[in-house]
């Protein structure tokens, strides 16, 4: 057997390739947008992919498997489980075959078995890979957003992020009968997510790529004896602040993603454009980092920095359906056009060299506050502090008595921050809070600063922190 793990840093996805030795047949699960990674590693081992599936609908980026079928000429195959509100709109114009329960794919001398395990999502499979060559018994498993390392796929999404409400408590013991069924499996069994740690589609997920049944067993949280109730009642507390745009996602990915034929590059934009498109009331992503963002940047534009969080943060921020442009440096915007595409953001209109912000006459710069003079401002309530962390995190430690506004949901909610005072965005480290200044600047505000090092330093420096909750199962402080 042919076993290759792809993993994408930014979305903290994996997909595999399995092929067979003998027949040089290869299948691909969980492929994403960049259908031509997949295409070239088949060529390189000498494989022909012949199938094409995933797990099931993602909410965190679009999905390649129809367009990576088309491409290679291989059979797409799709869950076929979920009920009728979870069925793939494309199916039958795209000719897949829906796989289903106990369904076997057989590719030589390697088998796949179709195990369904809802929870995460009505229709999300697990397959068991058998290498016949060497043993009857599967030896591994790909399982998607079902079991990480070290933790489980959330089942809160599909309320808290796609609208259907009541619906986490049923995918939360949906969830727990999947895996007592998982856990008849033997110890050997290797366990290969389709995520690992950085991603929202869990709230605990190891960094490590691989495990095995026998370890989740004894270090997994969720896979502990417990009983029902305490099941669902650990497994929906202190779940992340899932994105907005994970909605969209579900939805283009049940619908049917657009074929990209490949990342194209946006035109170039003279520098001299820059402010008037920002004054015109366009979005205009400035992916550079926050340092040099915050030392010179043009009203208007929005900080995304171009690294891990880029993707997550361009989802929440980014406007859907809409023209938007980038600020970045040449040598990066090709990985700035895939990071978009990879979660369906399509119309970047244009690009401008970060020289544009060198040379605009209106360009300013963001007043960076450290810890301790923020505390001597604090005690003369001279200012207000903005947490801009998740609910979660802002519950397991806290500055005293400071508003809490996740940096994705800002706009929104601009109307509770008060306008009489100078505002100070503050996160874990400083990094979420540098994008959430931004936000707020190119909303209209103009009293705001960033705290440098965040509630990391605020701790360091001996400076107390409120909690309002013991730790969450799964989810250490």
């Amino acid at each position: 057997m042919i076993f290759r793990r792809l993993y994408d840093d930014a979305l903290a996805q994996a997909s595999y390739l399995i092929g067979c030795e003998r027949s040089r047949e290869a299948i691909v699960v969980d492929p994403n947008r960049d259908v031509e990674q997949y295409i070239g590693l088949a060529k390189r081992d000498g494989l022909r992919i012949a199938c094409v599936t995933e797990t099931h609908i993602h909410a965190d980026f679009v999905s390649g498997a129809r367009e990576l079928a088309q491409a290679a000429g291989a059979q797409l195959l799709l869950s076929g489980e979920g009920g009728t509100d979870w069925q793939y709109a494309f199916a039958t114009e795209s000719g897949a075959r829906l796989l289903r329960d106990g369904d076997v794919i057989t590719l030589g001398d390697v088998t796949v078995a179709v195990m369904h395990t809802p929870g995460h999502t009505p229709e999300h499979l697990t397959f068991l890979v058998t290498d016949r060559a060497t043993a009857d018994a599967p030896l591994g498993a790909m399982t998607g957003d079902f079991i990480f390392v070290g933790d489980v796929g959330r089942p809160d999404l599909l309320e808290r992020a796609a609208g259907q409400v009541g619906s986490m408590e049923a995918a939360a013991r949906d969830l727990r009968h999947s895996i007592d069924r998982f856990l008849a499996l033997p110890d050997h069994l290797q366990i290969w997510p389709g995520h690992g740690a950085g991603s929202a589609c869990g709230k605990s997920l190891g960094a490590m790529p691989q495990s095995t049944l026998g370890y989740e067993r004894i270090a997994n949280w969720a896979l502990a004896p417990r009983s029902e109730a305490e099941f669902v009642r650990a497994v929906l507390e202190g779940q992340p602040e899932p994105p907005a745009y994970f909605a969209h996602m579900k939805r283009i990915n049940r619908d049917g993603p657009d074929t990209l034929g490949g990342f194209s590059q946006p035109a170039l934009l003279a520098d001299a454009l820059l402010s008037s498109t920002l004054r015109s009331g366009a979005a205009v992503i400035d992916t550079r980092d926050a340092a040099r963002f915050a030392e010179r940047y043009v009203p208007g534009a929005i900080n995304i920095p171009l690294n891990k969080s880029f993707s997550t943060w361009a989802g929440w921020l980014v406007p859907y359906g809409r023209p938007f442009y980038v600020i970045a440096d040449e040598a990066q915007l090709d990985a700035v056009v895939r990071a978009l595409a990879l979660i369906g953001l399509d119309d970047l209109a244009g690009w401008f060299s970060t020289g544009a912000v060198d040379v605009a006459a209106d360009a300013r710069s963001i007043p960076q506050i450290t810890v301790a003079e923020l505390a001597a401002r604090v005690a003369k309530n001279g200012v207000v502090v903005v947490d801009v962390r998740g609910r979660s995190e802002w519950e397991g430690g806290h500055l005293p008595g400071v508003i809490n506004i996740p940096v994705g949901h800002l706009r929104e909610r601009i109307a509770e921050l008060p306008r009489d005072k100078p505002l100070v965005m503050q996160c874990q480290g400083g990094g979420r809070s540098a994008i959430a200044a931004s936000v707020l600047l190119a909303s209209g505000l103009h009293d705001v600063s960033n705290l440098l090092g965040g509630l990391t330093q605020w701790e360091s420096d001996g400076h107390d922190v409120e909690r309002t909750r013991a730790a969450v199962p799964g989810r250490p402080r």
